[in-house]
């Protein structure tokens, strides 16, 4: 009997909730969901960094699964932005081991617009996001910051992805 009892609120609950609005569903609409990434313009010292960026993001895209990879002629949206710096700084060591080895945090700027292509709409206008990573080095901090650019990127990339999807279409 109190088996039955609880399958029956369950059941009244899960009405309940899908009766308030709450969707699996996308927002975007059908004729919104494909985007083009151009390349990233990098005005920071690290080499290759607007090229890497801009292949997480459609890598997270992908992974998301609402958008359609497009070219930027056949693209309803597209993701625009400006790697403006990167500084990485140094957050901690072992002092004991005597070895110049530490952790370092490492920081972009950079700036990102989403146009809607079809009706002219700027959707999101030079929105400046702050990714970050850290990263252990040694003697090569140069090589140990382009080694962590990729999840620096991956950061962004999930920042910009979640912005995206939370638009109001």
């Amino acid at each position: 009997m109190n088996r039955l009892v609880v399958a029956a609120m369950f059941s009244v609950l899960a009405l309940v909730g899908c009766r308030t609005g709450y969707s699996w569903r996308s927002g975007v609409p059908a004729d919104m969901r494909t985007i083009a990434v151009p390349t990233f313009r990098n005005e920071s010292s690290v080499t290759e960094l607007g090229s890497i960026t801009t292949q997480q993001i459609l890598r997270e895209f992908q992974r998301e699964g609402t958008f359609k990879i497009a070219r930027p002629d056949d693209a309803a949206v597209e993701v625009q932005g400006v790697i403006r710096s990167t500084s990485s700084s140094f957050s901690g060591g072992n002092r004991k081991t005597g070895m110049r080895i530490g952790e370092y945090r490492y920081v972009a700027v950079v700036e990102v617009s989403v146009v809607d292509r079809r009706n002219g709409r700027v959707l999101i206008d030079n929105r400046k996001y702050t990714p970050e990573a850290v990263f252990v080095s040694g003697l090569d901090l140069s090589t140990a910051t382009r080694n962590a650019s990729g999840r620096l990127a991956e950061d962004l990339a999930r920042q910009i992805v979640d912005d995206v999807l939370a638009l109001q279409w």
